[in-house]
């Protein structure tokens, strides 16, 4: 995992809290806030927030078109919870942000800020984690490559589409590293 450099995006959201984790897997990283922050990066995280505000700031600074862009060659890249809804190519309600995952997603599926909740979840390939959901989305449909990962009371919660990782829930608010490893594995 040494030498790899990990960017998050730092729009706003818990970009912080991933930065801190990646720093316990001994992982450099460095908050993206400009287009051209992404070319000094192996991987991109796009951490849980306002999605609404993170594409509109990603749009005012041309960070979404590098991001594409970059997804396209081939760069990991991994959302988790808002992150989740900016990779979508479908939304129950909205335009989508950057249509980079074969996925539709419901805003906002577990409720209300005061419906958070922690459960233990399951991840194909990775065993037991803990997952903390914040008035998190969930996947309603896959096609194409997109790939269920992780299920939570029949809802996906976890896809992986070829370099592009994406959580309902926020690993980063756990001590369990596991997450940020298989996604520094990926880069």
């Amino acid at each position: 995992m040494a030498g790899k450099k990990i960017g998050v995006l730092a729009l706003q959201g818990a970009f912080i809290e991933h930065q801190d984790s990646l720093k316990k897997c001994g992982v450099e990283s460095f908050q993206i806030r400009t287009k051209d922050d992404l070319d000094k990066i192996d991987g991109l995280i796009i951490p849980g927030g306002e999605s609404t505000t993170i594409g509109r700031l990603m749009v005012k600074y041309g960070i979404d078109r590098k991001i594409i862009e970059k997804a396209e060659e081939g760069m990991p890249i991994w959302g988790t919870c808002a992150g989740m809804i900016l990779l979508a190519k479908e939304l129950d309600k909205d335009e989508p942000w950057l249509r980079l995952m074969d996925i539709k997603v419901k805003r906002n599926a577990y409720g209300r800020q005061v419906d958070s909740f922690e459960t233990e979840l399951d991840i194909k390939g990775l065993g037991k984690t803990r997952g903390v959901f914040i008035r998190a989305p969930y996947v309603e449909k896959v096609w194409g490559e997109a790939e269920v990962l992780c299920e939570h009371d029949d809802k996906i919660v976890m896809v992986k589409e070829r370099n592009i990782l994406a959580t309902s829930f926020h690993p980063e608010l756990t001590d369990d590293l596991a997450l940020h490893k298989f996604f520094v594995e990926l880069c």
